[in-house]
């Protein structure tokens, strides 16, 4: 490969990077997905507004930074009691940043 075309790539990765919020640094995006599919959080959004549930994501100016996104989801974990970790929290908060709120900051 010529040496030029390695840059590119090289910082579009950390552009990447640079686009996730400093509260989802690092968090695991398998275990947040796998947790979402386990504790069954599509099928109770489906319960509380219907449809395929995703009319959850983004009601008008609730959720309106990652830090309280990630709140949110600690709200369930207390409310449900699922006795995520803090974490698997920040998980789970992650993979709906990246599914549903892109929030960079």
């Amino acid at each position: 490969m010529h040496k030029y075309l390695a840059i590119p790539f090289f910082m579009l990765g950390s552009v990447a990077a640079a686009q996730v919020p400093p509260v989802f640094q690092g968090a695991d995006l398998k275990l947040g997905e796998k947790l979402i599919a386990e504790s069954k959080c599509v099928a109770c959004h489906q319960q509380k507004v219907g449809g395929d549930g995703s009319a959850i994501y983004k009601p008008a100016g609730r959720i309106n930074t990652a830090g309280y996104l990630r709140g949110m989801v600690e709200q369930c974990n207390t409310e449900l009691n699922l006795g995520f970790f803090p974490e698997e929290v920040t998980a789970v908060a992650a993979v709906l940043n990246r599914d549903h709120y892109r929030f960079t900051k």
